[in-house]
């Protein structure tokens, strides 16, 4: 979204200051790309690994798994961008990670990030183990990573106002509850000993508040296609995002961008991969919203492995290596099947 107004709001001094509260940190470990596939140079394609958390004050640090795990890439244009999500459950080999104590072994892939957290090696240690998880089932190694804290994620919605989402499978809310018409978590709902309402997300398009589209994006379990499902539309609200802060004017105004910034300072942990991050934002500038493409995996449904568990087929295992080519484009073209049809 920031590098979208670039051009419009200044300097790489403003956006130095406006950047100034994101925590940055070694987000990659051994999965960061080599010298030999551009290493911190951004003159070539660009591929960064987002990662959102769900972490709750209640919630012990190094007991969190990631959820949401989506690849970002950026071909050598710089012109437009893809978002790539990974299903939750997928089957990997995980490697061995000393510094949590881990001798590697088999799991759903969410697990690499709570498994690289144990034993004090923090949320830097589950995305390192995530990373190199990553690459070693799809081949991709990244420019840099990024943690989202969906709760932290909220604010930055808010800063936004709202976004304009198009529900496209009416569902009801397993995480809140409304209670005198405010939307509360389960677990608060229940001990005010009040009458409890269903949050129902109606099929439509709307304009949502953070807490509502912060939820909206969260459900799985009652969807048609449970987490392919969540996965387009946590993709669809990325994109949402990006096109109310290049459409609304929040660029274009230095104070709202710092707000914004702000907020989002709140929210991720980042990793550029050794290049400043004026210059990664600039890089980026010519992507916008309507850039964005949206693709699934496994054809957007489950696809089993074989031994009871799931795994990537054949298809989407060709458009990583398109993507690990800088092919995505001419792939899609082939493959049009892969686009994600949320609007």
């Amino acid at each position: 979204m920031l590098s979208s107004g670039v051009a419009i709001v200044g300097s790489k001094v403003l956006i130095g200051q406006a950047t100034g509260d994101i925590a940055q940190r070694d987000l990659l470990g051994g999965a960061g790309k080599s010298d030999a596939e551009g290493g911190a140079s951004l003159d070539g394609p660009i591929d960064m690994l987002l990662l959102g958390v769900d972490a709750r004050e209640r919630w012990a640090a190094d007991d969190v798994r990631s959820d949401s795990i989506i690849i970002l890439h950026i071909p050598a244009s710089h012109d437009q961008a893809y978002l790539i999500s990974i299903p939750r459950d997928t089957e990997a080999q995980i490697p061995a990670f000393p510094k949590s104590g881990f001798n590697g072994g088999t799991d759903k892939i969410n697990a690499a990030f709570q498994i690289g957290a144990r034993n004090g090696g923090g949320w830097e240690g589950g995305a390192q183990l995530m990373a190199q998880t990553i690459k070693r089932l799809t081949g991709v190694t990244f420019d840099g990573a990024a943690i989202i804290n969906f709760g932290g994620f909220k604010g930055v919605i808010d800063a936004l106002g709202t976004v304009r989402i198009c529900v496209g499978e009416e569902v009801t809310s397993i995480h809140m509850k409304y209670v005198d018409g405010k939307p509360m978590w389960n677990a608060d709902a229940k001990k005010t000993g009040k009458t409890m309402k269903p949050v129902v997300h109606k099929k439509g398009c709307q304009e949502m508040e953070g807490w509502a589209a912060l939820d909206y994006a969260r459900q799985r379990k009652t969807l048609r296609n449970g987490d392919y499902d969540r996965q387009q539309n946590q993709q669809q609200l990325i994109k949402a995002m990006a096109k109310k802060a290049t459409d609304g004017g929040m660029l274009t105004n230095p104070a709202k961008l710092q707000q914004l910034i702000k907020a989002a300072g709140k929210a991720f942990v980042l990793d550029t991969g050794g290049a400043d991050i004026e210059d990664l934002i600039f890089t980026m500038r010519g992507v916008t919203a309507n850039e964005l493409t949206m693709l699934k995996t496994n054809s957007g449904t489950f696809h089993g492995n074989g031994n009871g568990s799931e795994g990537l087929n054949a298809e989407t295992l060709e458009m990583f290596q398109a993507l690990k080519k800088d092919k995505l484009a001419e792939f899609v073209f082939n493959h049009p099947q892969v686009m994600s049809t949320r609007k």
